[in-house]
């Protein structure tokens, strides 16, 4: 349900927001306000003026892990990308004032669509999209800068385990054998890309069968793109993982990846590592948002089964590792 014109949602002074925004000419009247529910990250918004609608983006309230809710990153990226290949809303500002709404934020373009259930037709577009995003020369979209893609997934094998000592709160069983396999078996990066973190059927928007939008750009980077491929062939192969409302795949993971590997000429004989990578990845971000939950800083629904899916994660990423050395 909106919310009261007069009434401000969690995380968003729209009174704040009103004043701010009449400085851009990108709101007129009184603002009314909408949480969308689906994401579990950074907070979204449906706001109204009364004549246009938009969408605001915020990091969530509390416990905010550090470069994991970068607003200039996911609006940077989005700008760069709005003339490819890749479908993205357009952006309209960026405000990086943390006193105007309490957070950082940025103003989008609302595009229509929802998250209908996995068929083969839409897994097959969402990889060529994946193909598509890289095969985009950085640099050609003002984006070299963006990352440093040098030594990338030592990185991020090392980020995320900083990031699941900021969350730990209980005992998460083989969680660090998974991490030590991980970091003892680093595959050398084919390609250096831009890279979105979380692509996934559920970080988009459909209609009509087609993706108008991809969403959700707060971990984009540049690096290897297989690590893309597999978190996007976990969601489909793990059963409950897309929060968005999508369901699991009916494409085989197998097929999808031949799919992605004719269209960008990348070898996939490493990709259980990636997948495993993925499975570590996705346990530290649940057991994150199962933080703040226990804390009470999370808005919206669908939180309190998150923290369920890490046991699972972490032994599905230790049977792709073995699967690939067996």
């Amino acid at each position: 349900m909106p919310a009261n014109i007069e009434t401000s949602p969690p995380g968003l002074d729209l009174d704040h927001l009103r004043d701010h925004l009449a400085e851009y000419d990108l709101a007129g009247g009184p603002l009314a306000a909408e949480v969308i529910h689906g994401g579990k990250s950074n907070l979204t918004y449906l706001v109204r003026d009364g004549e246009r609608r938009f969408v605001v983006r915020r990091p969530p309230l509390g416990h905010v892990l550090a470069t994991a809710h970068d607003m200039g990153r996911e609006y940077r990226v989005m700008t760069a990308l709005r003339d490819t290949g890749v479908p993205v809303p357009r952006t309209y500002h960026l405000c990086e004032d943390a006193e105007v709404v309490g957070a950082p934020f940025y103003v989008m373009e609302y595009v229509e669509g929802g998250v209908p259930p996995a068929t083969p037709a839409i897994e097959a577009k969402l990889i060529d999209i994946l193909a598509t995003l890289h095969g985009i020369d950085p640099a050609a979209v003002g984006l070299a800068d963006f990352g440093r893609p040098e030594g990338f997934l030592e990185r991020q094998v090392k980020r995320w385990k900083r990031q699941l000592e900021a969350s730990r709160s209980r005992e998460l069983p083989h969680i660090d054998a998974l991490f030590a396999r991980l970091a003892a078996a680093v595959p050398a990066t084919q390609r250096h890309t831009i890279v979105h973190g979380d692509f996934k059927l559920g970080n988009t928007l459909i209609a009509d069968g087609e993706v108008r939008a991809v969403l959700d750009w707060e971990m984009s980077t540049l690096g290897d793109p297989l690590t893309d491929l597999a978190l996007f062939l976990l969601y489909g192969d793990f059963d409950g993982l897309d929060t968005g409302g999508a369901q699991t795949g009916h494409t085989p993971s197998g097929e999808l990846a031949e799919r992605y590997a004719r269209g960008t000429g990348l070898d996939m004989s490493r990709l259980g590592w990636y997948v495993a990578m993925a499975c570590f990845k996705l346990a530290v971000i649940a057991e994150g948002i199962y933080f703040r939950h226990t804390r009470g800083l999370t808005v919206g629904e669908g939180f309190d089964e998150v923290g369920d899916h890490v046991a699972p994660l972490v032994a599905h990423g230790l049977n792709a590792l073995q699967s690939q050395e067996g």
